[in-house]
């Protein structure tokens, strides 16, 4: 494994990104820290107390990075085999009014429900003016037919946090930190502040003046934004949105959180939504993760799949500072700066006799393609010496292979045999691929002219 401490070139273009952040973002405070294989490798902090900062144990509001927390939860009940992404919510909550919405468009924001809650804005105001579900949805509660369209809801994840309760039988904060908190060692994330936390500020937008900002309890609306937490308890949690963890969620179903559900919502920069997580692009890297922001706080946490490096700010401060561009550009930072030394290439411990027999090339009409079988076991399909599909295939235990990514994701490969055992052709959705361009001893679909190929003449 790569040593995982950072150049101090880094750590100081770290700092310095931070110090600029929070002076022309005027926020009263701001803490970061960075993770790279799974592991805390830089922390740093910014405060308007001179010789005083907050560290990694200071807790801060986490706004609607709440909702991946929320999704982990429900994506446990789903592998648990008590749900399924399609069901309608008034499996579990009955009469709602929306039950028609299944908990997989929940999770994705294409319910079509309302963006905010009737009434007073329920981030500054007491949760006990929305005691029902009722009073969360209204009595409008749609914007658009559910499924239709990519448009982001805290209701939505309200009602996710009711389906816990229902499921489970106790309240959504003792179901998270049973299954979730404690599991990963969060136990500086809570739904109430417990010391040491900072307080929120609102910050003029013409003076360099400020005003303290109402706490409120959000009530029903706590799945939507009501987590206190930790850039250390954050940390981990990024690092467990990489690679899972077996007690929680395991590594397909932190992937799966972490792939696109929905195209992204017009006029937003994001690339789209998960389930939990948003998805964007930044330095021509894809990252995933959330931010999140209440009255007095700002939050942001990416995470670069392919770089292995995670990055969490905290802000206590309304608005001004660009805590989620911030976060990414820190991540961009340490992948630029010092990106992983891959390890050395190995051979397969032991080479299936099967699957060799499939690699090489391959025609899909006259697209020349090739099979290669790699080192971990997989199959990768894609184009010759050009740009076009490409995929990796995971083996089943009846002979076929499952695409895992792009337009072949969850798409069968099955290698086709003649009486004498041989290879006939590759079958993938219904595309048949020969080892020779149109094979005419191959069910090439539509036939082969019986005259073969041909010059001008």
């Amino acid at each position: 494994m790569e040593d995982l401490e950072l150049l101090p070139s880094t750590r100081r273009a770290l700092k310095h990104r931070i110090a600029v952040a929070q002076r022309e973002g005027r926020a009263p405070s701001l803490v970061a820290a960075v993770v790279r294989g799974g592991a805390v490798v830089w922390e740093g902090a910014r405060s308007m107390v001179e010789g005083h900062g907050p560290d990694g144990n200071v807790q801060y509001r986490i706004g609607s990075i709440t909702k991946t927390f929320t999704a982990v939860l429900v994506l446990r009940l789903r592998d648990k085999g008590l749900l399924e992404l399609g069901d309608p919510i008034e499996k579990f909550l009955p009469g709602t009014g929306v039950g028609e919405v299944t908990v997989g468009q929940l999770l994705s924001h294409t319910s079509g429900l309302a963006a905010e809650t009737p009434g007073e804005w329920w981030e500054r105001t007491a949760g006990t003016l929305r005691p029902e579900l009722s009073d969360v949805l209204g009595e409008r509660p749609f914007r658009f037919e559910p499924g239709r369209r990519h448009h982001y809801s805290n209701p939505g994840y309200t009602l996710l946090g009711s389906l816990v309760e229902a499921v489970r039988g106790k309240p959504w904060e003792d179901v998270l930190r049973a299954e979730v908190l404690e599991p990963l060692g969060l136990e500086r994330t809570s739904a109430q502040p417990v010391a040491p936390h900072a307080g929120g500020w609102a910050v003029h937008p013409w003076a360099d003046v400020m005003m303290p900002e109402p706490l409120e309890d959000l009530g029903l609306m706590a799945p939507a934004g009501q987590l206190w937490s930790t850039t250390g308890d954050l940390a981990k949690f990024a690092a467990f949105l990489v690679r899972g963890d077996e007690r929680v969620l395991n590594a397909g179903s932190v992937r799966e959180m972490r792939t696109s559900a929905t195209p992204p919502e017009p006029g937003i920069a994001e690339l789209g939504y998960g389930l939990g997580t948003q998805l964007t692009r930044s330095g021509g890297r894809l990252l995933a993760g959330h931010s999140g922001s209440l009255p007095g706080f700002l939050a942001g946490l990416w995470l670069s799949e392919a770089d292995d490096v995670a990055a969490v700010v905290l802000a206590n401060c309304t608005s001004g500072l660009p805590v989620s561009t911030l976060a990414a550009e820190l991540v961009g930072i340490v992948a630029e700066a010092e990106p992983w030394i891959p390890e050395p290439w190995r051979p397969l411990r032991e080479a299936d006799p099967v699957a060799l027999d499939l690699c090489g090339p391959w025609y899909w009409g006259t697209s020349a393609q090739a099979v290669r079988l790699t080192h971990d076991g997989f199959l990768e399909l894609g184009p010759v010496g050009g740009s076009g599909r490409s995929a990796r295939f995971r083996a089943e235990p009846d002979g076929s292979w499952t695409g895992l990514a792009g337009y072949y994701a969850g798409e069968s490969l099955r290698a086709v045999r003649r009486p004498d055992g041989s290879v006939s052709h590759l079958d993938l959705g219904s595309f048949v691929f020969t080892r020779e361009p149109y094979d005419p001893q191959a069910p090439v679909p539509g036939g082969v002219d019986p005259q073969g190929w041909r010059g001008i003449g």
